[in-house]
């Protein structure tokens, strides 16, 4: 079986076990972060969350807050869905089989959800060689295993073509997976890049007002109308399409903040939000 080794490790987050376990819990409890530790003891169904991909030290504690409303939730899969950020292999790709791992365990990936998936949509495509690289995906699973007590599967999804109208094949294709199993999804994204904190401030929330009203056409026009820098935005719009498929009626924005409102460098800053879709 395949074995998708970690690739930023002591970059993004600590490579060792128990200092990426101390990472995590650091995150739920910084002040930007939820402020306690999971499981939630709300069982509300929350169907899909969007989490940034930064280091830990920049965006972990963002992300916390998305991991903390989702702690209480005992999925069998999770869907994960981000952009492409060395544009190898394949415009949209899943894989077949394997293992990702992490300093903390394996996770197996749902081979029976990628062939279905596949089978779905041939836009796409089950190729390991897209996945090697990036770190979008790999910076979410140190902390599912952490929230979560069940076992599960993933399915990862990574994107070049980020276009609306794959998107929009994408998130139903998402959305009849997800209604096989009992998954939960998550858009990695982080949104505006290497603007002042100020002007990434103002063009975030422009942007996640469309997200939280779960309106897709509106979110691409603000997208390229404003030119809003969020790397994974074709992850952003297939959750939201997947999400709304299977009975999301809104997005609630849980937390958002700049690089620089944590570290105090506000003149190029990238932006992280945590939404929910219930």
């Amino acid at each position: 079986m395949q074995v998708r080794t970690p690739a930023v490790a002591g970059m993004f987050y600590p490579k060792t076990n128990q200092e990426l376990k101390s990472s995590i819990k650091n995150c739920f409890l910084h002040s930007f972060g939820p402020g306690k530790l999971p499981p939630s003891q709300d069982n509300k169904k929350i169907i899909g969350a969007i989490c940034p991909h930064a280091g830990y030290e920049y965006s972990g504690p963002i992300a916390a807050n998305s991991y903390y409303t989702i702690s209480s939730q005992r999925p069998d899969l999770v869907i994960i869905i981000g952009p492409n950020h060395w544009g190898i292999g394949r415009d949209v790709a899943s894989m077949k089989e394997g293992i990702w791992k992490t300093p903390i365990g394996d996770i197996e990936v749902d081979t029976e959800s990628a062939i279905e998936i596949n089978k779905i949509c041939k836009l796409i495509e089950l190729d390991s060689f897209s996945h090697t690289r990036d770190h979008c995906l790999e910076v979410q699973l140190p902390m599912l295993q952490e929230i979560f007590s069940c076992k599960f599967k993933i399915l990862p999804l990574i994107l070049i073509d980020q276009s609306h109208r794959t998107i929009i094949e994408i998130g139903k294709a998402i959305a009849k997976i997800a209604k096989i199993k009992n998954t939960i999804i998550i858009g990695s994204s982080d949104f505006t890049h290497y603007e002042s904190n100020d002007f990434a401030h103002m063009q975030d929330k422009s942007l996640i007002e469309t997200i939280v009203s779960l309106d897709v056409d509106k979110f691409y026009r603000v997208l390229q109308e404003k030119h809003v820098s969020a790397c994974g935005y074709g992850a952003i719009a297939s959750t939201m399409i997947a999400c709304k498929e299977l009975g999301a009626t809104k997005g609630t924005l849980i937390k958002y903040a700049t690089s620089g409102d944590i570290t105090g460098e506000k003149n190029s800053v990238v932006g992280y939000a945590s939404i929910v879709f219930s």
